[in-house]
């Protein structure tokens, strides 16, 4: 009898079937260098596809255990009962506590406490003054601040910590009017306005709502940050409830349910838009299919005053801007970038943007008719000219680009050139011609402040970063750890006072000035 047999072992068996792993191993470690090293995809690509070659080799290695190793069915049981064992056990030791800005998932144990309302620090006097920091991004809404004359030596000089203390979960930042620190923050079932003493971080009062946002995803409670004009705070939350209330008391004055008034869904991520207040109106992003991208409420009374544009909710807040000569409140909503005439609501122009995701970065205007805008998920930036155009006026396209990639992140702008997060890396972006100075600087999907002449960056990881604003190359001149975990939330500068939270604590750092 001639032919090829199977190599058997001594009681007659045939030998394991190793090729078939060894194969998946080899096709899974060419796939991740593909992955990683090649390629210009953004790193929610690359992690998703990362998560998906590793689940797929997963399931061949069962494959194989189960059919093609040849292992003793016993032990092929036995291998099995191990693998789901681990998983239970990680199930059960183990949740999943969000995910980072590229969809890595975030994991912390199931028996980890969250903290009390305990205050640390803040029995020391502030040092010098403070400003205000009324609204989303400053006073300008444009994450800019005067000339301060920051120190830049930090290990000399390093921040003071004033305070710390525990708040409820939430990416919404601080505003801050003279002693008064106002943010937004999830408790249980409730949806909380809370209003804390800037100098020692003591709670002064708080406004709830039932309701509670959730998704794995997008993570828990209200994520726009409340805007302070004249004694008042006017805050939205994830769900759509816009609140009027007393600064000094936190008594209502009036609410509306922007979600329910307008038709409008709530989106995958919350609702994130900040309220805009300008010339009496509280202007808020609605959408919905009642032709109400934007809709003003009368700041003293919460009437309605008009509502204007037909494209659906996105993710940006509306800004107040002049551009060709004319004053006028700027939306990124879902599917269009658009300007609105501020007493009326009438839609002056729109630019049709169509890339259907999450559109976050406010549009920052770059010269007296330029408007840069930018948008994340490979998508990149594009520079807007507005002009004339009879009655109202039009957006011209004068480049695009892939190089500045603002995923939820916002971009500033210094001695003509533009600094920004491109997918976690900082850039130096030419607004004259979309060209990139350089890329340095792996911060994560964290924010930037331009603080006189000086960036602060703040990582996603909780860190602060001092980074000097210059377009030959990137030069980092100090930082500091503020939290040791995901830090989304936008930093508030008042003064040399930085207050900083993320969705478990909160924190205020006083700044070292330079001498003289």
């Amino acid at each position: 009898m001639t032919g090829r047999t199977a190599r058997r072992g001594p009681s007659g068996e045939r030998g394991v079937r190793w090729w078939p792993l060894i194969a998946v191993a080899v096709l899974l470690a060419v796939a991740l260098v593909a992955i990683w090293a090649f390629g210009d995809a953004t790193g929610q690509e690359r992690v998703t596809a990362t998560l998906t070659v590793s689940i797929l080799s997963l399931l061949l290695g069962l494959v194989w255990l189960l059919l093609l190793s040849r292992l003793p069915w016993r032990r092929r049981l036995l291998a099995l009962l191990g693998v789901l064992f681990v998983g239970v056990l990680c199930g059960v030791a183990f949740r999943i506590r969000g995910v980072s800005g590229n969809l890595v998932p975030v994991v912390e144990w199931r028996w980890a406490a969250r903290g009390g309302d305990e205050v640390l620090g803040g029995a020391a006097r502030l040092a010098g003054p403070t400003g205000d920091y009324p609204q989303f991004l400053g006073p300008d809404r444009n994450a800019t601040v005067e000339a301060l004359g920051l120190a830049t030596d930090w290990d000399a000089q390093p921040p003071r910590e004033v305070w710390r203390r525990p708040m409820g979960e939430g990416w919404s930042a601080f505003a801050v009017a003279g002693r008064f620190a106002v943010t937004q923050e999830q408790r249980d079932g409730e949806e909380l306005v809370t209003a804390y003493d800037l100098a020692t971080g003591e709670r002064l009062w708080g406004h709830a709502d039932a309701g509670r946002y959730e998704t794995t995803i997008a993570g828990v409670g209200p994520r726009a940050t409340p805007t302070i004009v004249g004694g008042r705070v006017y805050a939205l939350g994830a769900t759509g409830r816009l609140n009027a209330l007393e600064l000094a008391s936190g008594r209502l004055l009036w609410s509306h349910d922007v979600a329910t008034e307008f038709a409008s869904r709530t989106p995958e991520w919350g609702r994130p838009a900040s309220p805009l207040v300008v010339d009496g109106l509280v202007v808020v992003a609605a959408g919905g299919l009642a032709g109400a991208a934007l809709a003003a409420f009368d700041a003293g009374s919460g009437e309605l005053r008009w509502q204007a544009g037909a494209d659906d909710v996105g993710y940006s807040s509306p800004t107040l801007l002049r551009l060709a000569g004319r004053r006028q409140i700027v939306i990124f909503n879902r599917g269009s970038v658009a300007g609105h005439e501020v007493a009326t609501g009438a839609v002056l122009w729109s630019y049709p943007w169509s890339n259907q995701q999450p559109n976050v970065a406010l549009p920052l205007a770059v010269g007296e008719d330029r408007l840069l805008v930018s948008s994340g998920y490979g998508e990149g930036s594009r520079l807007l000219r507005i002009e004339p155009a009879g009655d109202g006026l039009a957006a011209r396209l004068v480049w695009e680009s892939p190089r500045l990639k603002a995923k939820f992140t916002n971009v500033v702008l210094h001695d003509g050139f533009v600094y920004g997060l491109d997918d976690g890396v900082l850039v130096c972006l030419d607004p004259a011609t979309g060209e990139r100075r350089w890329k340095r600087g792996r911060y994560g999907h964290g924010q930037v402040i331009l603080a006189g002449d000086l960036l602060l960056v703040q990582t996603e990881g909780g860190e602060i970063v001092l980074v000097a604003p210059d377009p030959e190359e990137h030069r980092e001149l100090a930082r500091f750890t503020a939290f040791d975990g995901k830090t989304w939330n936008c930093p508030a500068l008042a003064g040399r006072y930085l207050l900083l939270r993320n969705h478990r604590e909160a924190a205020l750092f006083e700044l070292p000035l330079a001498a003289g």
